[in-house]
């Protein structure tokens, strides 16, 4: 499969920890279990990986929010998508001291002190921003007119109000996955689903 159509996902994680955390007890970290399974969709195939696939984490839990973390598919390296290996890279990054530049921790694994406004700000540069949430347009009707989208979406507290309002200042729209509440990682999963069938297509009318 071509990789021209790149993809990138923002999970924001409410609580999740920003200092290296126990990992036997990934939810008492500020659920970073569920970052971990959105790591694991976005970029994880059977025995490969996306390589045209970003997903960043923005961390906003105690003790010193904001982190963000940068998974990149074509760099990642010795990565496995099991919740447990994931999250012993989210430690390794946090083990870090960095401010707003991108630090690497480890080949395709960066880390940063950065807001969720900075955050988009530099991303809007590379990507159309789409904001998931239940009553958007139907991404069927809108995937095919899509180029190189980034998905924002929450975690299972989902987006506080005054981070929507960062959201939609960057948003081409806002767009859904289905009308009933999904858990984050089935939403990068089904927006994965969609943006790979209109890739085929794509490549099948180049190939004609």
């Amino acid at each position: 499969m071509c990789d021209f159509m790149r993809r990138g996902f923002l999970v924001i994680g409410n609580r999740a920890k920003t200092k290296p955390f126990n990992l036997n007890d990934l939810p008492g970290a500020g659920r970073i279990d569920i970052l971990c399974r959105c790591v694991s969709q976005a970029l994880f195939l059977s025995h490969s990986i996306r390589r045209n696939a970003e997903i960043y984490l923005l961390l906003l839990g105690s003790p010193n929010p904001p982190k963000a973390i940068k998974f990149k598919g074509n760099e990642i390296r010795k990565t496995w998508p099991d919740e447990r290996n994931i999250a012993g890279h989210i430690n390794k990054a946090l083990s870090f001291e960095v401010g707003e530049k991108w630090f690497k921790s480890e080949p395709g694994i960066f880390v940063a002190k950065k807001g969720l406004e900075k955050l988009l700000s530099e991303l809007s540069e590379n990507y159309e921003i789409y904001y998931m949430r239940e009553d958007g347009l139907e991404i069927g009707s809108i995937v095919s007119r899509m180029e190189n989208p980034l998905f924002v979406l929450g975690d299972h507290i989902g987006v506080k109000k005054e981070d929507e309002e960062i959201i939609l200042n960057f948003a081409k729209n806002i767009v859904s996955v289905s009308k009933i509440s999904l858990m984050a990682e089935q939403c990068i999963t089904i927006a994965n689903y969609e943006l790979d069938r209109v890739q085929s297509q794509r490549e099948r009318e180049i190939s004609k």
